[in-house]
């Protein structure tokens, strides 16, 4: 499947902190730590399939590129599979941003006083 334009990449809220958390977890962004810290930064527990599931839509936006990382002993000579955020989901991350901002702007004072 072919990758999509960033103008044409919509990504949604789990998406987004997918991608944030990417970014955060810098070279230790493989799916444990990245399902761990959903559960621990967003409150959302995932299975494993699930966050696999949208890793790889994220992929196949074009916000996410993995590489596989050297065979490791402790996991029975398997290799992590590591990701990164692209040039697309950082400009996806920034519209996403910019949309959600200007949203914001005038609402926070309703939201304080219901």
């Amino acid at each position: 499947m072919p990758t999509m334009k960033a103008e044409d990449v919509y990504v949604g809220e789990l998406e987004q902190l997918i991608l944030l958390l990417v970014l955060r977890l810098d070279d230790e962004a493989y799916a444990n730590p990245i399902r761990e810290e959903l559960a621990r930064t967003a409150g959302r527990r995932m299975a494993r399939g699930a966050l696999y599931t949208a890793l790889e839509r994220l992929e196949q936006k074009g916000c996410l590129r993995s590489t596989m990382g050297n065979p490791l002993p402790e996991r029975g000579g398997r290799a992590r599979r590591y990701f990164t955020v692209t040039t697309a989901g950082l400009r996806a991350l920034r519209q996403s941003r910019r949309v959600l901002l200007g949203l914001w702007d005038g609402v926070e004072s309703k939201l304080e006083t219901s």
